[in-house]
């Protein structure tokens, strides 16, 4: 698949995640079928600081709740306090009760 091409599918479902909620790298690749692609997901996040409209990238993280493209914004602390500001506590760069703030695409986005 084209890499902006995929990026634009990452984006468009990036920016269905609530505030407040969360979601993972993998969660989104396997989403769009791409199972094992998880780590371009994060390549895709790198690169959206840029995009319009915004992307919420400081809702994705690795898949036990870990903060760990927070060196991909303005500031090492400014993912958190994004997070913070919707509502999600974070507690040594992770998310406390990510399973409960955890935002499935394929539960979420099921088409019935």
């Amino acid at each position: 698949m084209d890499r902006k091409i995929f990026y634009d599918e990452v984006y468009q479902v990036t920016r269905l995640i609530p505030r407040g909620r969360v979601t993972s790298y993998g969660a989104i690749a396997a989403y769009l079928g791409t199972k094992s692609s998880s780590r371009m997901v994060g390549y895709a996040m790198n690169a959206s600081h840029t995009a319009q409209p915004p992307i919420p990238a400081h809702r994705v993280v690795n898949r036990n709740g870990l903060l760990t493209g927070k060196y991909h914004f303005e500031t090492p602390s400014k993912m958190a306090e994004l997070l913070a500001a919707e509502g999600v506590q974070i507690v040594n760069d992770q998310v406390v009760d990510f399973k409960t703030l955890f935002w499935d695409p394929a539960v979420e986005l099921e088409i019935n």
